[in-house]
């Protein structure tokens, strides 16, 4: 059997002398992973880098089997990402957080979102909002999605600013003000009701809430430390660079 479709490239690792496992996270197919015969030669390391996205065509003679991937390079954006830290420190989180999906289970919207931020990470002054709402997104797909909607204990969707620590989900400010030190910040550009640019302490609360969501329910239970980049990342999107 085989198909073909366009992947972004999260790892790569040798296989034998010559060749090397890929690992695609393609739109319909999800993350999977496939042989490159000739993988380790010269010609085809530049191709083969982390981010950059490639036309690939996957053969196996069951669907079970690792099987055997053809790729042809479409975009070549390792390089240019490689070149700043912000655009390092992006690559290394996002296929590291992509990396803990599932293989072969489709995540259309990671796909499309992981493209755009990756071909406007260097220059996207929103670029600190897109990766925000991109572990959001992972958390959603995983199964731990948080609710920022409504608020919990009242029902009602403005003055929304607290998240709860236990439960994901959003708190107003009259409900939760007597407990806002045991709170976690909501960005008020992730409420339903504001809209607008985000500011520096928007984004900061922003990412000190998705850490505290991906460390509890998916890098914790796992064994795993966050990537080694996403400090430096945010270090470097909070701050203007």
């Amino acid at each position: 059997m085989d198909w073909s479709a366009d992947g972004i490239i999260l790892g790569i690792r040798r296989h034998g002398e010559s060749n090397a496992i890929v690992e695609l996270l393609t739109e319909e197919r999800g993350r999977h992973a496939g042989l490159v015969r000739g993988g380790r030669s010269r010609r085809m390391q530049a191709a083969l880098q982390p981010g950059n996205t490639v036309r690939a065509v996957w053969r196996a003679r069951l669907e079970d089997h690792l099987g055997t991937y053809a790729v042809e390079p479409l975009v070549q954006r390792a390089a240019g990402l490689m070149a700043t830290g912000a655009g390092l420190a992006a690559l290394n989180t996002l296929t590291a957080h992509c990396l803990l999906l599932a293989e072969r289970e489709p995540h259309p919207r990671l796909f499309r979102l992981m493209d755009t931020l990756l071909a406007a990470i260097a220059d996207d002054p929103e670029a600190a909002v897109a990766v925000i709402r991109f572990e959001l997104a992972l958390m959603d797909e995983l199964g731990f999605g948080l609710d920022l909607k409504q608020c919990a204990a009242t029902g009602t969707r403005d003055d929304l600013v607290y998240v709860s620590p236990k439960t994901g989900r959003a708190v107003s400010r009259a409900a939760g003000s007597p407990y806002h030190d045991r709170m976690l910040r909501l960005p008020g550009r992730l409420s339903p009701a504001e809209e607008g640019e985000w500011g520096a302490a928007d984004i900061r609360d922003g990412f000190a809430l998705t850490e505290f969501f991906l460390n509890r329910h998916i890098y914790g239970p796992r064994g795993i430390a966050m990537p080694v980049g996403r400090e430096k990342l945010v270090a470097a999107l909070v701050v203007p660079r």
